[in-house]
């Protein structure tokens, strides 16, 4: 695993590897798919129902039961997890009518902000779902009953859309008699609906952060009609409902939420927490508008004080999370705007390791970043001293004074506190400090001190992360797919290189939507080698790896250094742990083909496009030339006739090398011969295209197109063939498509005046005796 060999090396070496700096210019693609190429590879899938709504959001994923819960405007999606259009099952839940017109007439607009936006759904037990909609500022939550099957069964109440059945039902209608309940595996029940007050938010634009543990809700969320009152609660369940202190800028300061795990601390269960990620306005720099990225903490079985602190939080502690890019001059370029976490597992659950996409809060400078945090550096965070304003300027400092006991944070009957069964057995100085202190005065700081992934001077901003391990033929990978505001996936791997740097590589980027747009939210599912993707238009699924984009040559295949791909010994194809035959080729870490292709590389020069093409003298030609890895060294020979030794072509000033290819500007006749594009990647160099140019006179061309003038310049008939190097172009010329092109353009040049910035020795057709002869018009004055 990446991040743990990184430690390993570190301690082992005693150096941290580079990362990339501030002025690292963002990696290209190895291949970059338009949402129509994407489609062509049969690799990806886009929800097509024609549904009247906006919003998706992956909220839940279910492996168990095969199926992946969408949110949208008005609407509950439950789709398969092979194949989101194979039997979708959707729920139409809007807000009543009465109630949208209501939030009309409060000034929101009808179509972004008055409609039941599903922002929240929570697995309740085995056969419910627990669902919750802004309900058009008008928050409500409810139960749907999914049954225990994964697949659909038919009812009566089918709505068609494009001529399939989605098999939609409205909330507001009730199963009729011929449709026992039970029959139905995915419906709404509107018996139970009831107020989401606390757990959804009233503004569709607010995001929440929820988790559902033990039938208890705990969810960031805003719970008024303005937008101004934050919290993090805890509704349903036994327990006492809970919630942070209300408008206590220390606690919360216009929070953001971003997502919310649960991460046991040992095997004790009464040491569980649960970690909230969020981003708010800094309470540290009152006077400035700096934003802030946090990480927060409560107990699970946290009862509140018995004086003060009566249901709120008494164990609520938070501390920021830094994601910076260190300057020569010392001084950090920060990443403060959190964007999205991923949490990933490992054989240790209380030790998962933590992935964070960051951007710049500033408008100068833009940018994106990915950190990584281990749970060992936040706990050492969350055990360090707290924030305390002391001093005469009242100025942020550790706390150096009496630590109460218990140590504020503790869970109680926990390792720590066995005796003490709930948290209104603490003393009131244990809850006075908490309302006062909630904030660390130290930063978590992510792996290396560095981002692992840096954008800089791009067209987009990074929005959303997932990550999944691979397992190659030279050990175990993390793959990143970042998301984007331009609504691409971006596949990803960091190595470390030998000269302690870590290496970027992006493998491939891939247009997810027929219509760009930023995407929302983002899951993955290792068992099925899918990635699910959500924005504004829609829900797209497509796979981990296509691997036969690289290429056909093994060489192209090994260079690629995708964990998922290897050389089979006929293509490049989906690499698998458990496979035995010996022509599978893969070398990620190194990406050499000359090691690991023996045999196989003459494929990749057999490849190489070969062409013919004319140039006239004194104009310019282009030749084309784009190597597979925009990674790859690209050289240009030229080697005029066949027995003459080849020679690279430097840049001058009549040749222009650029991405797409070579330039020849002001042609001349010795510019003819064969031109050899190739690209050189990890000491590997092969022939990607050959070009054998023509460069003919002007006064040939001339003579070519209009045989009026110069008969004699082209063969007639009867005296052989034409000698080279015209002999290809009179035969095209002679075609009887090119004789009607060559009339059209006389007819049009006979009626078109020639430029006043024409050159006097421009090719025009000539004009024959009658076409200067002038025409009588009916307004010529009359000759004098």
């Amino acid at each position: 695993m990446l991040v743990a060999s990184l430690l390993l090396w570190a301690l082992l070496t005693g150096a941290w590897p580079a990362f990339p700096t501030q002025d690292h210019l963002p990696a290209m693609p190895r291949v970059r798919l338009s949402f129509k190429e994407l489609k062509a590879t049969g690799t990806a899938h886009f929800f097509n129902f024609l549904l009247n709504t906006t919003d998706y959001r992956i909220l839940l994923k279910d492996e168990d039961h095969d199926r992946m819960y969408v949110g949208s405007k008005d609407y509950v999606l439950s789709l398969d997890l092979h194949d989101i259009n194979r039997e979708p099952l959707i729920i139409h839940w809007a807000a009543s009518q009465q109630r949208i017109e209501e939030c009309v007439l409060s000034g929101k607009d009808g179509n972004g902000e008055c409609g039941n936006f599903v922002r929240l759904i929570q697995p309740w037990n085995r056969t419910h779902l627990y669902v919750c909609g802004t309900g058009a500022y008008n928050p409500m939550c409810t139960y749907v009953n999914r049954g225990r099957r994964a697949q659909a069964t038919p009812w009566t109440q089918v709505q068609v859309v494009r001529g399939r059945g989605s098999r939609a039902t409205d909330g507001a209608l009730r199963p009729t008699p011929t449709a026992p309940r039970q029959d139905y595996i995915f419906y709404l029940e509107p018996e139970r609906l009831e107020s989401g007050k606390g757990k959804c938010p009233y503004d569709p634009k607010l995001d929440t952060a929820s988790a559902l543990i033990n039938e208890e809700l705990y969810a960031g969320v805003y719970i008024d009609f303005m937008g101004t009152d934050a919290a993090i609660f805890r509704t349903l369940g036994k327990q006492t409902a809970m919630r942070t202190d209300q408008y206590n800028s220390r606690w919360l300061n216009d929070p953001s939420f971003i997502h919310a795990e649960l991460i046991p601390d040992s095997s004790e269960r009464n040491d569980d927490k649960l970690y909230f990620f969020f981003r708010e306005r800094s309470a540290e720099a009152p006077q400035s508008p700096a934003v802030y990225a946090r990480i927060g903490r409560i107990c699970l079985n946290d009862d509140g004080g018995h004086c003060c602190l009566v249901n709120k939080w008494s164990t609520f502690l938070k501390a920021r999370l830094v994601c910076s890019v260190p300057g020569e001059d010392g001084i950090e370029t920060h990443f403060d705007e959190l964007q999205d976490v991923f949490v990933q597992q490992t054989l240790d659950v209380r030790n998962p390791v933590i992935y964070a996409v960051f951007t710049s809060s500033g408008s100068v400078f833009r940018g994106s970043a990915v950190c990584v945090y281990s749970m060992a550096d936040i706990r050492m965070v969350f055990n360090g001293p707290f924030a305390h304003k002391e001093g005469p300027n009242y100025q942020w400092m550790p706390f150096s004074g009496k630590m109460p006991y218990p140590r504020p944070g503790t869970c109680p009957g926990g390792t720590f506190t066995p005796s003490m069964k709930s948290t209104k057995d603490y003393p009131d100085e244990v809850i006075n400090f908490m309302r006062s202190h909630p904030l660390m005065y130290q930063a978590v700081y992510p792996l290396q001190r560095r981002p692992l992934v840096v954008r800089t001077g791009a067209p987009y901003r990074l929005t959303t992360v997932a990550v999944d391990q691979v397992d190659a033929a030279d050990g175990r990978y993390e793959v990143l797919f970042l998301g984007t505001d331009r609504g691409t996936v971006q596949k990803v791997i960091v190595l470390p290189k030998d000269d302690q740097e870590l290496e970027e590589l992006m493998l491939e980027e891939v247009e997810v939507f027929k219509d760009p747009a930023p995407v929302k939210t983002m899951t993955i599912s290792s068992k099925r080698q899918q990635l699910y993707v959500a924005s504004a238009v829609g829900v797209t699924h497509l796979s981990l790896h296509r691997c036969q984009a690289y290429g056909a040559a093994c060489a192209d295949c090994c260079l690629a250094r995708d964990p998922y791909c290897a050389w089979d010994g006929q293509a490049c194809s989906r690499y698998t742990a458990s496979s035995k035959r010996r022509s599978r080729r893969q070398d990620v870490r190194h990406g050499n083909p000359i090691r690991q292709c023996r045999g196989f590389n003459s494929n990749a020069n057999k490849n190489a496009v070969e062409s013919v093409q004319y140039g006239v003298a004194g104009s310019a030609a282009f030749l084309e030339c784009q190597p597979r890895s925009p990674q790859a060294t690209v050289k240009w020979l030229f080697q005029r006739d066949p027995g003459d030794r080849r020679r690279e072509i430097r840049a001058e000033d009549r040749f222009l090398r650029t991405e797409q290819g070579l330039l020849l500007r002001a042609l001349q006749l010795i510019d003819r011969g064969l031109y050899s594009c190739t690209a050189t990647e990890n000491n590997f160099k092969h022939v990607v295209t050959r070009v054998q140019l023509h460069v003919l006179g002007r006064d040939a061309v001339h003579a070519a197109l209009f045989p009026p003038l110069a008969v004699s310049a082209l063969p007639s008939p009867g005296t052989g063939p034409p000698t080279p190097p015209y002999q290809e172009l009179a035969q095209l010329l002679a075609q009887p498509e090119v004789g009607l092109i060559h009339q059209y353009c006389q007819g049009y040049w006979r009626h078109v005046p020639p430029s006043p910035r024409e050159a006097p020795g421009a090719l025009r057709p000539p004009e024959s005796q009658d076409q200067k002869k002038p025409r009588n018009r009916r307004h010529h004055p009359p000759d004098t």
